[in-house]
């Protein structure tokens, strides 16, 4: 089958395409910036190209000539993601049913009975709908928890399980909850694409366990080896304060954990199973065996996608200015150069590794400090670390940083996306030095918004000496001793 996957750079979409592959289908991959799968390793075997479900052109050209279209695109991050999620989904129903396409396979959550649902749950709710109602036979595949490493639930169980040996908690830890192993579900986002075409409707999945948000943190505390975790449930903890306390622990930003939580007040479990009349269930993976499975790639730095590689809320899309009269005024920058003891490659390998666990090689109570600073404003913090420790790929998250661009050995350039008064970046970029050994050059450029922005430029200057001085001596340091 020819399929084309909208949302190819996100958590899900990332995995299927190469799923889809493998089974023998043809793959385009459907990105607002193509430039964030220029390193995934199956960017060869697929047909990459440029579209945004807000403009109906580009998904016209995405779905010209396809068969299947696997629409896994989510604006939970954005203020009003249930608009945008509305008319992205009636403009790809449109578009898919003027293109002849067969078939839509969408991935929703699943939603309870008679319970009023959250505002993430409805918005999920109502796109399935839509699709089902285009005209074209729709698989609505709906799912609770994924857990799978990278994954934003995940992400959340674990930092939460593994941060807190004790935690008083609300009390939805007690509703029950069916997660579900990411592999099981792109084993059926895979085989959807095979459905009849007289199928259009709903289809629950889910795992073979049904678990209590608490006892899934005292399940993860026992495969991880940590002793059990102490839980007191607290009646006054409602979701937002909840979201507030899962932005502070974990690295997940309080804009999706609003929308995570919200969905766990319900009990999200499969009402039906009759995915099977068409679909053979795969292998059962258990919660426990999800948990091992997931714990090992992070262990292992092999996490091929994460929740982050969307991009977040709030943050800067376009790509910097470099000409001060288009950005609308004058930039500000820090530019630093020193000469390297090391050759050029050496002096790469220790800019590539940068972030993370690695830090940012200066001053690391201030990076703390101004990371705390910005979780506690809603954004995301230090914390996203990175997907590997060594290499890094166009487009991915990095601690609060977005890799803009990277030439690999010569320049790596990082957009900010912490909450600021105007749009910064980092470029850092390497040279063969004149009589051997190499340059480095460290450049911070920032454009300010408004009066707050200048504001906020020169109240940190005199830090500068600090920060940027000392991380290019230690990086040129770090480069020498390697």
């Amino acid at each position: 089958m020819r399929c084309v996957v909208f949302g190819a750079t996100g958590y899900l979409g990332g995995r299927l395409v190469p799923e889809l592959l493998t089974a023998g289908h043809s793959v385009r991959a459907v990105a607002r910036t193509p430039g964030k799968l220029a390193e995934v390793p199956w960017r060869d075997e697929a047909e990459i190209v440029r579209g945004d479900i807000a403009d109906a052109d580009s998904v016209r050209s995405a779905v010209d000539g396809q068969d299947v279209v696997h629409y896994l695109v989510h604006s939970m991050h954005q203020r009003d993601f249930a608009s945008l999620d509305r008319q992205g989904a009636r403009t790809v129903a449109e578009v898919a049913k003027a293109a002849g396409v067969s078939r839509i396979v969408y991935l929703g959550g699943i939603t309870p009975d008679g319970d009023q649902l959250s505002e993430h749950l409805a918005s999920r709710a109502e796109v399935g709908r839509i699709l089902l109602g285009s005209g074209v036979p729709t698989a609505v595949l709906r799912a609770a928890i994924i857990l799978g490493s990278g994954s934003a639930s995940f992400e959340m169980l674990r930092y939460l399980t593994e941060r807190l040996p004790a935690m008083v908690t609300p009390r939805w830890v007690h509703n029950r909850i069916q997660p579900i192993a990411v592999r099981d579900v792109l084993h059926y986002l895979v085989h959807a694409v095979a459905l009849p075409p007289e199928v259009n409707r709903e289809f629950d999945i889910g795992g073979p366990d049904v678990l209590t948000y608490l006892e899934m943190m005292r399940r993860y505390a026992e495969v991880a080896g940590l002793p059990r975790r102490l839980v007191v449930p607290v009646r006054v903890l409602t979701p937002w304060l909840s979201a507030q306390w899962v932005n502070l622990v974990t690295p997940v930003p309080r804009s999706i954990a609003v929308p995570l939580i919200e969905s766990l007040v319900h009990e999200v479990v499969c009402h039906e199973h009759d995915i099977t009349r068409y679909i053979a269930d795969p292998p059962a993976t258990h919660f426990e065996r999800a948990i091992e499975l997931a714990l090992a790639r992070v262990r292992n730095a092999d996490v091929p996608t994460r929740w982050s590689d969307a991009t977040t809320p709030g943050a800067p899309s376009d790509p910097m200015p470099t000409d001060p009269e288009w950005a609308g005024g004058s930039l500000y920058e820090d530019v630093r150069e020193l000469p390297a003891d090391a050759d050029p490659e050496t002096l790469w390998q220790v800019i590539e590794s940068i972030g993370g666990e690695q830090g940012w090689y200066s001053f690391p109570l201030a990076w703390s400090a101004r990371g705390w600073i910005d979780r506690l404003a809603g954004g995301v913090g230090l914390r996203r670390g990175r997907r590997d420790r060594r290499r890094l790929r166009p487009g991915e998250a990095l601690d609060w940083w977005r890799v803009e661009k990277l030439e690999r050995p010569r320049l790596l350039r990082l957009r900010a996306e912490m909450r600021l008064p105007g749009r910064a970046w980092l470029e850092l970029t390497v040279t063969p030095g004149p009589g051997g050994g190499s340059v480095y050059r460290q450049r911070a450029i920032f454009e300010p918004h408004g009066l707050a922005g200048h504001l906020y430029w020169k109240s940190v200057v005199p830090f500068h000496a600090i920060v940027f001085g000392g991380m290019a001596r230690n990086i040129t340091g770090a480069a020498r001793q390697r």
